[in-house]
């Protein structure tokens, strides 16, 4: 996951910082510092951020034309 994935993951499920890091059971700095290109989390702190914006409800997108991210519609029961 980039940066731009994670903000951007962010402003599709209209989460702050603050939820993400509650959420994840992250420090909200290291969210912060991610995000603003200041640091790079270890591998599992990523995949604990990856994983809860996925739980939450979106995708992450590798390939096409370049790294992105979309909301996943919920199917009718």
């Amino acid at each position: 996951m980039l940066p731009d994935q994670c903000r951007a993951a962010r402003a599709l499920l209209s989460w702050t910082i603050d939820h993400l890091a509650s959420e994840a059971g992250v420090n909200r700095a290291t969210i912060i510092k991610f995000e603003t290109g200041q640091s790079k989390p270890h591998r599992a702190t990523l995949h604990v951020l990856r994983t809860t914006l996925e739980t939450g409800g979106v995708e992450f997108i590798e390939n096409g034309r370049g790294p992105g991210v979309r909301r996943l519609v919920k199917k009718p029961d």
